[in-house]
């Protein structure tokens, strides 16, 4: 029997255990989990396992992220907690004025692509807190796209819901459907270009990504096909230290990276529930739901009208967003009785993978890349193995809004990393989901779940999701409680049962919490991934 006769379904109800262990790394995808472990086993710290799980990523998970993704991290060293923003930024040629001739921001092709921030993430991250050399990191990811690798289910269906989308776009084809068709699941798919690229930016530090030979194909391909980035674009990106923001939540401490991410919708939504007293129902009750989406929705309001590159935040900044006054009232407006519709306010100025990764020394990481919308842009660079994001495709055209698209300007962004910390200052859990604008709506999910009921991380992330969707719409998964879908409806809800939709509908969760000398970890059912520890 060959994997092209089996049944790739999985009929059943089932659960995973949490994992626990010393050292242990969770992620999407298994391959990129044993890449992780394999460093921590040969001495490494928890910084080299992310790096050498997120090189991995790239070859066995393209369907959510590659070499041209963007990178966001939360770090805690072991003494204090480290941000790190390796989105990047717009071409120089960028301007409202230049859309107005494409008739609006595309979400494929050239014309929707900003500087790859990932690599730089990588090297970033393994100059100030890594422990083994940057280029052994790369070797287990080497090793997948060079010799091949069987491609797991969940990524070969996303795959072929990717390649028929996409299959047109700049040297998509050429690299992702070999043959003329896409790999199904359990076959070996292989990749000599992605592993040339690979040793290059392992050999260099990332230099010749940004300055070097990588650079100059990156930007011929642009010129060719229509695109604005060139060289110097590429010379100009830096990975910047950031630090975090934070939001209290109960006896825990939630932190996020600064906007450009969406991130700080989640500490908003989290500011109001506790403002408004969540914890006094029973977790899955119709009282504690219906309190989380109404915050949900006014905290994704806020984000919508005013989240942006940090630097373009100047009239309203997250400080603003934050205030506990100005969250309290908002809170307010959460009717126990009925859904709402809201808009912004006025606060007065005062596709993706996700992994987490810890070490017996205390060392934690949070880390996400992503190529935005499943394979990203579609544009694939020749030779390369590098595909490209979309995350242009997150400016608008709006007049003064600060989102609107500029030269050298970051995105609003949505992915985020979470990292939460005792009220002592001590370290809790790394934690995130991965799926667009699921993403802070599985953040504020997962906290409530962990931090303020106590759910083991595996059960977090077992349990049915909701997701706004606008308006007074709600998503919810299969396994919801009926007699609570039926309670949301009589408040107003206008709630969608969904399967899920294949693309990161209600998001992907990894998380590690901390417990004593050890973690406990828990690693999304939705995905092919897991958590691994010894």
């Amino acid at each position: 029997m060959n994997s092209n006769s089996l049944d790739w379904s999985l009929p059943y109800a089932s659960h995973r255990s949490a994992v626990m262990g010393r050292n242990v790394v969770s992620t999407s995808q298994p391959l990129a989990a044993q890449a992780g472990l394999r460093m921590l086993l040969a001495g490494g710290n928890a910084v080299d396992a992310a790096i050498a799980a997120a090189m991995a990523l790239t070859v066995v998970e393209p369907t959510g992220c590659g070499l041209g993704s963007d990178g966001f991290a939360i770090v805690w060293d072991g003494k204090e907690l480290h941000g790190l923003n390796a989105s990047g930024r717009s071409p120089a040629a960028w301007t409202p004025e230049y859309f107005e001739t494409l008739g609006g921001i595309p979400e494929t092709g050239w014309n929707a692509v900003t500087v790859p921030g990932a690599v730089s993430a990588w090297v970033a991250l393994s100059k100030r807190l890594g422990k083994l050399p940057f280029a052994q990191l790369a070797q287990p990811a080497i090793d997948y796209a060079r010799n091949g690798f069987p491609v797991s289910p969940t990524i070969a269906h996303l795959w072929a819901l990717g390649a028929a989308k996409l299959g047109t776009q700049p040297g998509f084809a050429e690299c992702f459907i070999p043959n003329g068709r896409v790999p199904q699941a359990g076959e070996i798919f292989r990749s000599e270009a992605h592993a040339r690229t690979l040793e290059l930016i392992a050999e260099t530090d990332g230099e010749a990504f940004y300055r070097g030979v990588i650079a100059e194909r990156i930007a011929a391909h642009s010129l060719a096909h229509g695109g604005a980035m060139t060289l110097a674009d590429l010379a100009a990106h830096q990975a910047d230290w950031v630090g975090t923001i934070h939001q209290r939540f109960g006896d825990s401490v939630i932190h996020e990276i600064p906007p450009n991410g969406q991130g700080i919708a989640a500490l908003m939504a989290l500011g109001m529930l506790d403002a408004h007293g969540i914890g006094r129902h029973p977790l899955d009750s119709v009282e504690t739901v219906h309190a989380s989406i109404e915050a949900m929705k006014l905290a994704l309001a806020d984000l919508h009208q005013y989240n942006a590159d940090i630097d373009a935040m100047q009239a309203v900044a997250p400080q603003h967003l934050l205030d506990a006054t100005y969250l309290a009232g908002r809170a307010r407006l959460i009717d126990p009785a009925r859904a709402g519709d809201p808009g912004h306010g006025a606060p007065r100025p005062g596709g993706t993978v996700y992994l987490a990764a810890a070490d017996s020394q205390g060392m934690m990481v949070s880390f996400i890349q992503s190529n935005y919308m499943g394979f990203g842009s579609g544009v694939v660079v020749p030779g390369t193995g590098i595909s490209l994001q979309n995350r242009g495709h997150g400016f608008n055209l709006i007049p003064g809004h600060a989102n609107q698209v500029a030269p050298r300007k970051r995105p609003s962004h949505t992915i985020i990393p979470a990292f939460a910390m005792h009220a002592d200052g001590t370290p809790q859990m790394a934690f995130g989901v991965m799926g667009g604008p699921m993403q802070s709506q599985g953040h504020t999910q997962m906290a409530l779940r962990v931090l303020r009921y106590g759910q083991n991380p595996q059960a977090a992330a077992d349990a049915p999701r909701w997701r706004v969707t606008g308006g007074k719409g709600v998503a919810v998964e299969l396994g919801f409680d009926p007699a609570v879908i039926a309670a949301l409806r009589a408040r107003g809800h206008e709630v969608t049962v969904e399967e899920g939709n294949g693309v990161f509908a209600f998001g992907g969760a990894q998380l590690v919490l901390k417990n004593g000398t050890s973690y406990i970890a828990g690693s999304d059912p939705r995905k092919d991934g897991c958590a691994v520890a010894y």
